[in-house]
Parts: C-alpha cells; sequence; structure tokens
C-alpha cells in the first residue's frame, strides 16, 4: 500500500470539497452507466439496497462529504480522502475509527477496463455501498482493529482475510451466486468471469482456509470463495481474528493456484 502511485491526489479544499473537472465528471458517468448495466442480476440484493441509500449521482463525482453524511446516518461510517496509496499503519487506523479511506483521483480514459490501484469510483461504488450494511460495516471495522494490533508478518494474513471477502467476496443466495466484493462489483469483466467462467475455484467461505490462500492484485482471481450468508461476517467481526492468524499460520499456506510473474512472463 506505501507503494508508488502515477496518478497524483485531489486535495479537498477548505471546505472540504475536491475539485474535478468536466472529464473527470464524464470519466465517473461513464463508468457508473457501464457498471450499471453489468451488475443487473450479479450483484447481492445487500448492494443493490447499498446503491439506493447513497443515490449516488450518475452524471458527476460524488464528494467524499456527501457519502459521509449518508453512511453515518445507516452504520457511522464515515469517508476519508487520501492519496492512491497509503501504508499499512495509516490505513487499519482509519479502518478501526470507521473512516473508510477513499483515494481521490479517478482513473483515465486510458484505463477503464482495468486499474491496478483503486481510484474513486471503486471505493465509491464497489466499497462504499456495502459499508451501509451493517454486517459488512462491522466486520471492516472490526478487521482494522485487528490490523492496528498485527505485526507485519501478520497482516499478510489479514490482507487475504479483506482480500476474499470486502474486495473479491461471493454470496450465495435463493437467486443463485452474487457478487459482495468491491473489487468484482467495480469491474465489469471480472464481474462476468467471477460469475460465469468455468475457469476459477469458487470455495465455500471458511476464514482459515482465506487466511492460508495467497493471491496476486494483477489478475482474474483464480479463487473466490463464497459466503453462505451475509450475516457470517457479524459472527466473523466478534471473533479473535489474530487468534485466528495464529492457527492459519501453524497450518501453512495453501500452494498458489496461479503461477508466479517471473514465470508467466516467460
Amino acid at each position: 500500500m506505501a507503494k508508488s502511485s502515477r496518478y497524483a491526489a485531489k486535495v479537498p479544499d477548505a471546505n472540504g470539497i475536491i475539485p474535478y473537472s468536466d472529464e473527470e465528471h464524464g470519466v465517473w458517468a461513464d463508468l457508473y452507466a457501464r457498471q450499471l448495466d453489468v451488475i443487473e442480476g450479479r450483484v447481492c440484493q445487500e448492494f443493490l439496497e447499498g446503491l439506493e441509500t447513497l443515490s449516488l449521482p450518475p452524471d458527476r463525482i460524488p464528494q467524499p462529504l456527501e457519502v459521509s453524511k449518508v453512511l453515518r446516518e445507516t452504520t457511522g461510517w464515515e469517508v476519508a480522502p487520501v492519496p492512491a496509496l497509503i501504508n499499512f499503519d495509516r490505513f487499519f487506523k482509519l479502518l478501526s475509527e470507521k473512516k473508510f479511506p477513499a483515494a481521490s483521483f479517478i482513473r483515465s480514459r486510458q484505463d477503464m477496463d482495468y486499474l491496478q490501484e483503486p481510484d474513486i469510483f471503486h471505493e465509491i461504488f464497489g466499497h462504499a455501498t456495502m459499508l451501509t450494511n451493517p454486517a459488512f460495516a462491522d466486520f471492516t471495522e472490526a478487521y482494522g482493529k485487528a490490523g492496528v494490533k498485527a505485526s507485519k508478518a501478520e497482516r499478510v494474513f489479514l490482507a487475504r482475510l479483506y482480500w476474499f471477502t470486502v474486495e473479491f467476496g461471493l454470496l450465495q443466495t435463493a437467486a443463485g451466486l452474487r457478487v459482495c466484493g468491491g473489487g468484482i462489483a467495480s469491474s465489469p469483466g471480472e464481474m462476468r468471469y467471477a460469475l460465469e467462467s468455468p475457469e476459477p475455484l469458487r470455495r465455500p467461505f471458511d476464514p482459515l482456509d482465506a487466511l492460508r490462500t495467497p493471491y496476486r492484485i494483477d489478475i482474474y482471481q483464480p479463487v473466490y470463495y463464497v459466503l453462505d450468508r451475509m450475516d457470517d461476517l457479524f459472527r466473523l467481526a466478534r471473533e479473535d481474528l489474530l487468534a485466528l492468524i495464529r492457527q492459519a499460520r501453524a497450518l501453512g499456506e495453501f500452494t498458489p493456484t496461479f503461477p508466479p510473474k517471473s514465470q508467466e512472463a516467460a
């Protein structure tokens, strides 16, 4: 998270307003319209309800102050504008305080289809939407508190739990498999792949298994974990996450289901 970004952060003015250009608002509008078409029949009901609750503007980038007002009224969260990449200390501290760190820039048109680092569309459309859900919000807060206490080695495992739930989680519903993770919900390509491709493994969610599963950020995921119900996150939020990490470390990591970058390049 502390790596460099090729995007420059947008800094709020004295009133907390972030200045965006007409072009940047246009990128949001195009991303928003495209993703609304893709999520139909693919995201979970909780995501749709969150989208309705936030009532995001379709034609301009929403201000963090606007989103924070709604989140505070629903689950007590707020959005904290940050540069594209922040260090783990700050990331976990913000989450522990019920402040979601949202990168303040928006991608360029050259990166419309894929962006390795998070931008404000990913943060607001993908994540703030689910933070209106109490189970999701509680788990994210508990995750942040665990991260504040975790050692550097423990944080590597903890990152996996976030990756396979908040970012790339799936949910089993009466209507079939649905997306709940923001990394999938904000990506048209990965959404179709995660739900419809025969290639990835879709495993029942078990926190110990998720903690033991390595991942890469620059490819479609070869493994997804499927929650039985959103309330599973309520229970997970009340567990000792650091104790789970100790168990996972004792059991050892699973063999990666993807080639290393050097091998892939060769």
